[in-house]
């Protein structure tokens, strides 16, 4: 975790200067677009009384926030703020129950699960995108290429040895060991989990079937983590392991994780820009949900997840409503500029003219 730390620290420092700098600036000098207009808003010295704000959820969104929560509390040091993470299903329910002031989850609410949400009307705002990695343990392999029907076979346990003629396939050339194959999995209610099966539904059709859901019933003989720390911990600590793991954990635990088969037939790797490449194609609903998974286009990483916060329209609290606009408005604006640093891909430009659009719903 220590590059993930230092890596954080220096998008941090920047993230703060960046927003102090802009304090500083005339109003003539900034440039009158809907992001300036935001941004202004968001990193301008906090006036007013103090709020605390409370969110939990997404473990893939975990670093981004606390990226995002130094840079902006360091500029608004009348505002705190508390991201406890915990899955994207704890993220739901919490906010659903008015336990905590926002949530952030990777997966959409179901539809009979939106009656039990007891604040009132709530809107989705995106956040960011970023890859899914499959990463994998095996010495002696250090490039590897995997299509959606043999990652749906290994996690499902009807390929249980790295030298199987599926694998093999997919790596011409590549000496495979005869080695078993570990299959590591999440423990607790996933957006990650969610948007892994889905990619495996909508690519592997043939050949995945075990549904898509934040939670899956898993084969017996798989290996179960919490969070993407703990999936990524069992992974790196255990020969011929394999396990679904977002690009910042898996790049902070020093994991190698496979070049995986896009809808264009290229194998491509995770990486912040071929998950940008993904937002590049996607169709938003106009509650601002959307699939990014199996995108098209040559350059698209396939597993690419999106991850909303969510938030009440009318917080019955006015000083909680005010910060709660003020921090949106800078997640959704300055703070994608620090998302790729972290290896997250930022909204496109259409999808983030939403995202301000959906803030400015939020009374406070």
């Amino acid at each position: 975790m220590k590059l993930q730390a230092a890596r954080i620290a220096q998008v941090i420092t920047l993230g703060t200067l960046g927003a102090l700098s802009l304090v500083g600036c005339s109003k003539k000098d900034q440039p009158a677009t809907p992001a300036a207009t935001g941004s202004a808003q968001a990193t301008a010295p906090a006036t007013g009384g103090n709020a605390t704000l409370n969110a939990s959820g997404s473990t893939f969104q975990k670093a981004f926030q606390e990226v995002a929560i130094e840079s902006f509390t360091k500029a608004n040091s009348t505002i705190k703020i508390n991201y406890g993470g915990g899955g994207s299903g704890k993220g739901r329910q919490d906010f659903a129950d008015m336990v905590t002031d926002f949530g952030c989850t990777d997966g959409a609410y179901k539809d009979e699960e939106k009656a039990k949400v007891k604040g009132g009307e709530f809107v989705y705002v995106p956040i960011l995108l970023g890859a899914i990695t499959v990463s994998y343990n095996i010495d002696g392999v250090d490039k590897l290429q995997l299509s959606a029907d043999t990652i749906a076979k290994i996690f499902q346990r009807d390929i249980k040895k790295w030298n199987d003629a599926a694998i093999a396939a997919d790596n011409p050339g590549v000496t495979l060991p005869d080695l078993d194959i570990v299959v590591a999995h999440r423990s607790d209610g996933s957006g990650t989990t969610q948007q892994f099966t889905l990619f495996l539904t909508n690519a592997a059709t043939s050949s995945w079937k075990l549904k898509s859901a934040s939670t899956i019933e898993w084969p017996a003989d798989t290996q179960a983590g919490n969070g993407n720390g703990g999936v990524a911990q069992i992974v790196k600590s255990t020969k011929g392991a394999i396990g679904y793991v977002d690009l910042p954990d898996a790049k902070a635990s020093g994991l190698k994780y496979a070049s995986v088969k896009n809808a264009s037939g290229k194998f491509i790797e995770p990486s912040s820009a071929s998950a940008q490449a993904a937002g590049d194609g996607i169709e938003v609903q106009a509650d601002l949900t959307f699939v990014a998974v199996n995108a098209k286009g040559d350059a698209t990483y396939p597993i690419t997840m999106p991850s909303w916060c969510i938030v009440y329209t009318k917080p019955a609290d006015k000083a909680k409503g005010a910060a709660l606009k003020r921090y949106f408005n800078f997640m959704v604006t300055d703070a994608q500029k620090m998302a790729p640093e972290i290896d997250y891909a930022p909204l496109p430009k259409t999808l983030q003219d939403k995202a301000i659009a959906a803030v400015a719903k939020i009374e406070g």
